[in-house]
């Protein structure tokens, strides 16, 4: 299924045009599924629709608050593990919901509700997905918006402690669009179990001529770096480069990134 960026609808406003399913993946993340869980019933209720945890490996469900969980909440239970891209196209292949989120069990939500803002952005025309800025605990700025990762922008930014200057993809901790746009991607690229699946999904995204669009609203989300320290993940984190740089997406977007000159894109929905 093929969408024309020019047709995305920009004025939905009826209460079901913006009903919105959010998608979370606990590999053993009790604490902190229980931590975002709590966070999304005291600040989200009039925002989210209905939330789907996948539990990937075998855990206690998270306890509900008293009276109930103020959305609809669903659970896959996985008979054994599957990656971050199988997962989530798994917990939204039957979305009813107009609006759809990728949201990681290690996001914090900053007293407020960010989904208001990031469900107007991803309803304009013209873009493919919403998502916040992402700071730590301390407020520190993340790098979750990159350049493309070319072997020399890798090189510049790993060995010369250069900052990426294009906005050509960003991480899924966080992530709203309108579920048309999902389905027409066919969600994320489940060859890659781990590592790049967002890389590939933005390039796709935006192959199809949509932006990637930064809401004025901030989450806490401070990346692991897992592989930087974890000889199996080094080796996934390289397995899916070389799998990226072999994909037509990342051949297709080497010219694309050559014939633009993009910046970040924020839009405010007021």
């Amino acid at each position: 299924m093929d969408l024309d960026p020019r047709c995305a609808s920009a004025s939905l406003c009826s209460k079901e045009a913006e009903s919105l399913v959010i998608s979370i993946v606990s590999h053993g993340h009790g604490k902190l599924v229980q931590s975002i869980l709590e966070e999304l019933t005291r600040y989200c209720a009039s925002s989210v629709t209905r939330v789907i945890l996948t539990l990937n490996i075998p855990e206690e469900v998270p306890c509900a608050p008293v009276g109930g969980w103020p959305f609809k909440m669903d659970f896959i239970h996985n008979t054994r593990p599957h990656g971050f891209g199988f997962n989530h196209n798994q917990a939204l292949r039957d979305a009813t919901e107009s609006l759809v989120c990728v949201l990681n069990p290690d996001v914090g939500l900053l007293g407020s509700d960010p989904f208001v803002a990031l469900k107007q952005v991803a309803l304009q025309q013209g873009v493919g997905c919403s998502y916040p800025e992402q700071v730590d605990s301390t407020g520190i700025l993340q790098d979750f918006e990159r350049s493309l990762p070319t072997p020399a922008a890798l090189f510049a930014r790993r060995v010369l402690g250069r900052s990426d200057s294009r906005v050509d993809w960003v991480n899924a901790a966080c992530l709203v669009m309108q579920r048309a746009v999902w389905d027409s991607l066919d969600g994320f690229d489940i060859r890659y179990f781990m590592y790049c699946e967002d890389v590939d999904f933005s390039l796709r995204l935006r192959l199809r001529g949509w932006v990637l669009a930064r809401a004025p609203v901030r989450v806490v989300h401070a990346g692991q770096r897992a592989s930087s320290c974890n000889p199996r993940h080094l080796f996934w984190h390289l397995f899916s480069l070389f799998r990226l740089w072999r994909s037509p997406v990342y051949k297709s977007s080497l010219h694309m990134v050559t014939a633009t000159n993009e910046s970040k894109v924020t839009i405010d929905p007021s």
